[in-house]
């Protein structure tokens, strides 16, 4: 069944996310704040764009966000031309940002007191899931908003699921994150001693990947941290911008972080390489002495 679809965001995530629900037979209006970029996604996919996030938002059945952090969040929803002034009731706001759990939690108590639905939902898959339509989706809100919703979210979605109360996709989202950043700091470490040694690294990790160590990190990205290249995925500057989110609500929650806080230090070190805009694998080369 075609929806009419508004997707506010159209960055290196968002762009591909609402190409997949558009060649899904969706009715889709996009917002960018980069009019340009809206423009592109136009040559590329059936659709509509909008001027402001209020009008793309207008007689939606179900509105998208996908921006940078809660700042832009609260400016494309509450703000003077976000969406939670036109958003029609009955209607579902699925935001895909990455962002706070108390944000999430704000956003749902408005649209529950104004008559439509919310789903905190951010992914995970970085680039490549996004372009692939093969996203990991952790969803926090009401059941009956998910199941309105959830036939649209399965356009880029491989795995979807409803983990409780809003801000709980949120919270999800912060234990994936603090995952990878342990996981890629060992492998960093593991990849750098066996170099150190004089292994040969992609046969050793030809081996080791078919056993107890393996990780998508390691099948995805050893390669290229053998190579010293880092233009593959999701940027040191949004790692940072999650994990601090995550190191945050760990005070609110008293949880000890103690990994976590070193890899976000070591991410520091990163960034005062130059490398910003390299992908978080990128923790091996603070290593490379």
């Amino acid at each position: 069944m075609s929806c009419n679809v508004a997707f506010i965001g159209l960055g290196v995530m968002g762009y591909p996310m609402a190409g997949y629900i558009s060649k899904a037979g969706h009715n889709v209006t996009v917002y960018n704040r980069t009019t340009a970029k809206a423009d592109k996604w136009l040559t590329e996919y059936k659709g509509s764009k909008e001027e402001s996030p209020a009008k793309a938002a207008e007689g939606m059945d179900f509105v998208f966000t996908c921006v940078g952090n809660d700042n832009d969040l609260s400016e494309v929803t509450i703000g003077k031309n976000g969406i939670y002034n036109t958003i029609k009731k009955g209607a579902v706001h699925i935001d895909n940002t990455t962002a706070s759990a108390e944000i999430a939690r704000k956003l749902y108590k408005s649209s529950k007191a104004h008559g439509w639905g919310f789903l905190d939902a951010p992914v995970s898959g970085g680039q490549a899931g996004a372009e692939n339509g093969a996203l990991t989706v952790m969803i926090g809100g009401d059941k009956e908003d998910y199941e309105k919703a959830k036939h649209v979210i399965d356009c880029y979605s491989k795995k979807m699921k409803l983990l409780g109360k809003a801000g709980n996709g949120q919270l999800a989202k912060m234990v994936n994150q603090i995952c990878i950043g342990g996981l890629v700091q060992a492998l960093s470490e593991g990849i750098n001693f066996g170099l150190k040694a004089g292994l040969n690294m992609e046969d050793v990790i030809e081996v080791i990947s078919k056993g107890a160590a393996q990780s998508w990190q390691m099948e995805n990205r050893y390669k290229t941290m053998i190579d010293d290249k880092f233009e593959f995925g999701f940027a040191v500057d949004w790692m940072r911008k999650d994990l601090k989110i995550a190191l945050d609500e760990s005070k609110k929650n008293n949880s000890l972080l103690p990994i976590t806080e070193i890899v976000d230090q070591y991410y520091g070190d990163v960034q005062k390489l130059g490398g910003n805009r390299w992908d978080t694998s990128s923790l091996i080369r603070r290593l490379r002495k």
